[in-house]
């Protein structure tokens, strides 16, 4: 668990899983050459000197206002998923929440920043042979856009996670189907980054001063920093998912604002300085 304060929102990481790996299941173009290509930039927190960069699987939880938040919940526990890395997990994640302090049962409120299998696995869990509810007392936030768009789907690597970590959240009478610009707290919005997905959201965090923003899929990696026009696979707009990018990038670069990646490994958080044309995420 790693622990950070902006202002007076606290924030605290939980690991669900840590790779070193190619890069290009999730990025085309970060082929090892590529990558070692950029590694004065990148080492030792986000690649290797073989050009296998480092990644990561995490929750995010906020405290504001009284109020108990986590953002994303991984891949979950005994999900039948395609691949093979991600099928049938049995990983400690929920006992290390309890460990940290964060009982299911305490959050007030479940961020998904966008509808894709490692953003919504522990919003269920098994029990029964059914799928309920992990945080029971929670409302789910889920993009208006992005539901309207995934519900319906028929290929499998959406359908399933639909089914069994946002349907019965659904069903459950759990789930608030939100708009841009979505406030959770005074501290906490939700911020329209559309692309990678059609009703994507990133979440933003203002507090005595401080700023901080929470990227979602925007970016996976920061090597999308020096190349904001390299797409993830799974972008399914990609135009619109390089422009958005190119626009937070601009918008967030030389600023005093702490930049969370969702999937950016150990230390997980910098900031985002210009350099020359293009960019680079320092921590």
């Amino acid at each position: 668990m790693n622990r950070w304060q902006i202002g007076d929102v606290v924030i605290n990481r939980f690991v669900e899983m840590e790779t070193v790996s190619k890069a290009t299941f999730v990025l085309p173009d970060a082929t090892p050459e590529n990558v070692k290509r950029e590694a004065d930039a990148l080492m030792p927190h986000f690649c290797d000197e073989t050009g296998r960069v480092r990644m990561s699987i995490h929750a995010l939880t906020l405290e504001s206002k009284g109020k108990r938040i986590v953002v994303d919940t991984c891949i979950g526990n005994d999900k039948k998923r395609g691949f093979e890395g991600w099928n049938e997990l049995h990983t400690n994640f929920l006992s290390d929440l309890e460990k940290g302090g964060f009982p299911p049962d305490s959050f007030d409120y479940v961020i998904c920043t966008h509808l894709h299998v490692d953003h919504v696995g522990w919003n269920t869990h098994l029990s029964g042979g059914r799928w309920l509810p992990t945080f029971t007392r929670a409302r789910y936030l889920f993009g208006r856009a992005e539901w309207n768009h995934w519900s319906a789907e028929q290929d499998r690597f959406i359908k399933d996670p639909i089914d069994d970590s946002v349907r019965p959240i659904v069903d459950a009478g759990l789930a608030d189907l939100v708009e841009d610009g979505h406030r959770v707290t005074d501290e906490i919005w939700l911020e329209p980054t559309p692309g990678h997905t059609p009703g994507h959201f990133s979440v933003r965090i203002s507090s005595r001063g401080q700023e901080a923003v929470i990227t979602g899929d925007l970016m996976h990696h920061p090597i999308q920093c020096i190349h904001p026009e390299w797409n993830c696979g799974f972008d399914a707009i990609p135009e619109m998912a390089r422009s958005t990018r190119r626009s937070f990038l601009e918008r967030y670069a030389g600023r005093p604002v702490t930049v969370f990646g969702t999937h950016f490994a150990t230390p997980s958080c910098g900031r985002i300085l210009k350099n020359g044309a293009v960019w680079r995420f320092q921590v």
